[in-house]
């Protein structure tokens, strides 16, 4: 038979209930209705807390780029002086191909090279490392072309850059087949006479 049963929303609900059932049996309609009447108020109120919680968090996101804005770090030019950083990240990028580029004929013409576009410690590294290969490179007749792949500035402020740069090399000793191999570089740079110069170079 039908019963008129009152849910805790003050509400009445037609449910079926049959006279030989228990008292039980008889909440479990009522239960499951009552569920299904408060689900979208329940729905609502966790919406309107999850848009509350975006909004504040929006908020602060703004707030803190405000003031990111204001502070001494946003000297970092690199994302938003497109011309240095283009500038700079060819310059380096040519200095990079040039000094790991020989061939036993025009070893000394890469050494021209390196004293033209490093300085400081990258200069002195370099040197060295010249010292110790010379002898094989013509030994061994061993060449060596760089290029590179993909270059970035990292940092660019007051005429000082730090740069990630991909480098892709082929190397061929005598008449052996050419192996190739890639490299991964940090490399500091600075500004003199409207060029960039490199100053350091660290193997990552």
């Amino acid at each position: 038979m039908k019963e008129r049963i009152r849910s805790g929303d003050d509400a009445d609900v037609d449910a079926d209930v049959d006279a030989g059932a228990g008292a039980g049996a008889e909440a479990t309609p009522a239960v499951r209705r009552r569920r299904v009447a408060r689900t979208p108020l329940t729905l609502t109120l966790a919406l309107t807390l999850i848009l509350a919680t975006l909004l504040l968090t929006g908020g602060g996101l703004l707030a803190l780029s405000a003031r990111s804005a204001d502070t001494p770090t946003v000297a970092n030019r690199a994302l938003t002086d497109s011309e240095q950083t283009r500038r700079v990240v060819g310059d380096v990028s040519d200095a990079l191909a040039a000094i790991f580029t020989y061939t036993p004929r025009d070893l000394a013409t890469t050494e021209r090279r390196a004293r033209d576009v490093l300085r400081g410690k990258a200069a002195e590294d370099y040197r060295a490392l010249l010292d110790r290969l010379r002898g094989q490179v013509r030994q061994q007749k061993l060449s060596l072309t760089t290029q590179v792949v993909r270059a970035g500035a990292v940092e660019l402020a007051d005429g000082h850059a730090r740069l990630l740069v991909f480098l892709d090399q082929r190397a061929e000793r005598g008449g052996a087949r050419a192996s190739t191999a890639a490299a991964q570089l940090s490399v500091t740079a600075r500004l003199a006479g409207g060029h960039w110069t490199i100053t350091d170079i660290k193997a990552r």
